[in-house]
């Protein structure tokens, strides 16, 4: 197993084509890009059967977390994955994971009393299971991401499309398919920095007309089956 933690400061964004192509075009002359500059990505964001995670993250408090599995293509049982917290302070993310095979990952989650290796984000792990108790696979999302990183230590953005979701079959071995989460044609962009923006970035979003959003790729696929009737969830309700 192998432990990887991240603290960073993200902002998101949604982009109509026209800003894309502005946005793009500014990735081409300021970053470069990134290790794995395309990539696949699919996801199993975990929650309460009263869906407790999401509707905590979807009331704006100071502080909020989510657990998920993530995996880089295509996965087999013997695929590494990663078991990963996402927690939020203040506008800063905290992100813990830890390396499994698919395999390890999945029967970690189905037994509530298995636990992990004796390491910090072991630890952790487990007390985020034991404190929720019963978590199951409560949504499966999927999108394409091109990614760069600047010659500025530590910034990093991606660019999101396709993003696609489901509450069937949901398990990383299945192929990514479900309902489309952006209208045609939308991207959705991260900016991942430790500090500051640089100014040449100041600039292209403000003359780009391109703001900021609070928007959860989750968070919105919840709030659409709940629209939908396609789950329940007693005390909450679509507004």
């Amino acid at each position: 197993m192998a432990d990887f933690i991240f603290k960073r400061n993200e902002q998101k964004y949604l982009l109509s084509p026209e800003q894309a192509d502005i946005f793009l075009a500014a990735m081409e002359q300021y970053m470069q890009p990134d290790k794995f500059p395309t990539s696949s990505i699919r996801n199993i964001y975990y929650d309460t059967p009263d869906y407790r995670l999401i509707r905590c993250s979807l009331e704006k408090p100071v502080y909020k977390e989510k657990l998920r599995l993530r995996a880089y293509g295509d996965v087999t049982p013997d695929s590494r994955v990663f078991l990963e917290m996402k927690k939020k302070y203040r506008g800063t993310v905290y992100k813990r994971r830890i390396a499994l095979t698919e395999r390890e990952a999945t029967a970690y989650m189905a037994d509530p009393e298995k636990r992990l290796d004796d390491s910090q984000i072991g630890r952790e792990l487990d007390y985020f299971k034991q404190f929720y108790g019963e978590l199951f696979p409560a949504l499966y999302l999927s999108y394409d991401r091109r990614s760069w990183r600047s010659k500025e230590q530590g910034l990093r953005i991606t660019l999101d499309c396709n993003i696609r979701y489901r509450t069937t079959d949901v398990a990383l071995t299945a192929p990514p398919s479900g309902e489309t989460l952006l209208q045609d044609g939308q991207y959705l962009a991260e900016i991942k920095s430790p500090g500051a923006m640089p100014l040449w970035l100041v600039r292209v979003l403000t003359d780009a007309k391109i703001r900021p959003t609070s928007y959860s790729k989750y968070g919105t696929a919840y709030l659409r089956l709940l629209k939908e009737h396609k789950i329940q969830c007693r005390g909450f309700s679509y507004v």
